[in-house]
């Protein structure tokens, strides 16, 4: 990369998205990225070899369907660059983009990128235009039964996960992460199933572009992600790809000047809704992607949760295990919104002592946790985090409210008066039933989650 001695954001007007390959011997993609030709990023994302089984793809990487996949990884993971300089225009270089395929990626950089907006003080909604080179070819409908038959499970190392996991099991599904902790891996080795690793490498001098006056923030990850497995049905050989992200993340975190604003917007049911169709329509009509968890709140899931005991002591839900300079050991920190988000989901199921046992602290006894958890079912307050619906976290405290054990807690007294002002008994009901209108497209995984979350209620 080049890098100017002092990055001045506003100086830039345009990002592109100026070449990508893919190298078949080292199952290597290439992505390039210049601002204003005058600074410029390369990456890397390589699919490491199976460890087992497999066997090759039947898909042609060189066919038409794989490139626009390629094509949309492309754009989407510019995300990570633009963002040094968000300038108002960003162009796919070598490509001509149909108006649903600019739609979708001025989403990414429009509704993926208003945290980040917030963060650094920009406008939003984001005033970028996504705009092609015009010099490549428009694309025509991908021919059908180009990918083999399998199902993958993108892992983060959450109970979600492992829900989905779990519910799919009898179906063979191969795990899926990008650039995988530790604890991810150790997850994966204790379902017994295999996991397909991903490395992604950014340029290695975007630190340093931080340090020198870029702005930086959140991007939209799991949109980023679900692009490389996308890719990746043509490198492994795969046609579906389930997720395991619940309908909760669908609610905005807040509203600046009327305008919605999701920390989780790559995970909300409105971008799952464009990416499934530019799949099917752009790459192949047999791709599956969506979340077969959507028609389930966290509720839900933590109960279902509650019952896989084998991995309470291994998953972590904390951002503090995966920061880069975290120890071998560390898990939850105890003091963070996931923390008090996730052991409040699990509460419900669960003994007190249980929950301390996989935390590592009695989050419920410290009364330097309330305004915390006061901020989970706040409008003002709620964080920027992966946390569900604010009435879900008044619900939890409702339902704990009429347990032994926990009633009595420091949080759940000083804050179950106000849940019951926000929630009442339908609201629980409605939040541990599913919402069949958004099941998984396939009827098979559909099912199988149905069968393990309908043995919880």
């Amino acid at each position: 990369m080049s890098t100017p001695a002092r990055f001045e954001p506003d100086s830039y007007r345009v990002f592109r998205a100026t070449g990508r390959e893919y190298d078949a011997a080292s199952r290597t993609v290439t992505l390039r990225y210049a601002l204003d030709d005058r600074v410029t990023f390369v990456e890397t994302i390589t699919f490491e070899p199976p460890a087992a089984g497999g066997g090759p793809p039947v898909a042609d990487p060189s066919g038409p369907g794989f490139d626009r996949a390629l094509l949309h990884l492309h754009v989407a993971a510019g995300t990570s660059y633009y963002k040094t300089a968000a300038p108002p225009d960003v162009v796919a270089g070598g490509a001509t983009l149909t108006v649903a395929e600019r739609a979708f990626h001025r989403h990414l950089y429009d509704d993926g990128l208003r945290e980040f907006a917030v963060a650094n003080g920009l406008p939003v909604p984001r005033p970028v235009t996504v705009a092609d080179d015009g010099t490549g070819a428009p694309p025509a409908a991908p021919p059908a039964g180009v990918l083999r038959p399998g199902l993958v499970v993108p892992i983060g190392g959450g109970k979600d996960s492992m829900v989905l996991i779990e519910s799919v099991r009898h179906l063979g599904p191969r795990l899926f992460a990008v650039n995988p902790h530790p604890l991810v891996r150790e997850l994966a080795a204790e379902a017994g199933l295999e996991l397909l690793v991903v490395q992604r490498r950014l340029d290695p001098g975007l630190a340093e572009l931080h340090r020198t006056g870029a702005r930086n923030g959140h991007v939209p990850i799991t949109a980023i992600v679900s692009l490389v497995a996308a890719v990746g049905a043509f490198v492994d050989g795969y046609d579906t790809i389930a997720m395991a992200v619940e309908r909760s993340a669908s609610e905005e975190t807040v509203f600046v000047d009327g305008v919605p604003v999701n920390h989780q917007y790559s995970k909300g049911r409105d971008l799952e809704l464009l990416l499934a169709d530019l799949l099917r329509s752009t790459v192949a009509p047999e791709l599956t992607w969506g979340s077969a968890l959507r028609p389930y709140s966290e509720l839900a899931i933590s109960r279902a949760f509650a019952g896989l005991t084998r991995y309470h002591g291994t998953f972590c839900s904390c951002n503090t295990a995966f920061r880069q300079d975290a120890a071998t050991g560390d898990r939850w920190c105890g003091n963070c919104p996931k923390c008090r988000f996730v052991g409040l989901m699990l509460a419900p199921f669960l003994e007190r002592g249980a929950l301390t046992a996989i935390i590592g602290r009695d989050l419920f006894a410290d009364p330097t946790q309330v305004p915390g958890f006061a901020a989970l079912m706040s409008d003002a307050d709620k964080p920027f985090e992966c946390v569900g619906e604010r009435r879900e976290s008044a619900a939890a405290l409702c339902l704990l409210a009429g347990r032994p054990g926990w009633r009595d807690s420091v949080v759940v007294a000083a804050l179950a008066p106000a849940a019951e002002i926000l929630v009442g008994e339908a609201d629980v009901n409605e939040l541990l039933s599913p919402h069949p209108d958004l099941a998984f497209p396939d009827p098979v995984v559909a099912a199988a989650v149905d069968a393990l979350l309908a043995g919880g209620r």
